[in-house]
């Protein structure tokens, strides 16, 4: 029997939506906690949902991608991954131990959930500054991304409410949607 793989565009389609389904599920949960100043269990499961494909995200625009990121925005694609690996875990966490806010989880998790953060961010700079130094177009939606990290990962670094680290989050949410957007919607200025 033979095996039949998917073509270029059919993974392009694939990783385009995801981009744009994943980062949108997330911003909402990211709002409904706001809303209800904490955790709920159709939130959490909403939000786990939305972490499915985040493990893989950067990995499938790495590899659509034209002109392709060198092994640096690779590493940064794995990095992404794992971190949100272990954060769709953390989300099974509070929905299994109750947890009510996102300020428990923390306190629980500690610097398990720190370190993972740092995966996050530094693998997803890595990613950018690779695909940006590629010459991957529109430049706009991976500066975005980059400056979502960028302010994740200042807002850990100074005394501010947690909530402050959803700013950081739509920002870095809407730079993966944009880039969902480009490779769906404007295949021929992404490769170009």
């Amino acid at each position: 029997m033979k095996r039949r793989n998917a073509s270029p565009s059919q993974l392009s389609i694939v990783v385009g939506i995801a981009a744009l389904v994943a980062p949108a599920l997330h911003s909402i949960t990211d709002a409904l906690e706001w809303y209800y100043g904490g955790f709920s269990a159709g939130q959490l499961w909403l939000n786990y949902v939305a972490f499915l494909p985040m493990p893989w995200l950067l990995l499938g625009l790495y590899v659509v991608c034209e002109p392709r990121p060198n092994v640096l925005g690779l590493i940064g694609a794995l990095l992404y991954g794992v971190a949100f690996t272990y954060f769709a875990h953390t989300t099974l966490y509070a929905i299994a131990e109750h947890v009510p806010t996102y300020e428990a989880l923390w306190t629980r998790l500690g610097n398990l959930y720190t370190v993972h953060g740092a995966f996050m961010v530094l693998g997803g700079l890595m990613f950018a500054w690779s695909a940006l130094r590629a010459g991957w177009l529109p430049k706009w939606p991976l500066l975005l991304f980059a400056s979502g990290l960028a302010l994740n990962l200042l807002l850990a670094l100074i005394p501010a409410p947690d909530i402050l680290q959803t700013i950081g989050s739509a920002a870095r949410n809407l730079g993966l949607a944009a880039m969902g957007y480009a490779i769906l919607f404007n295949r021929r200025q992404a490769a170009a």
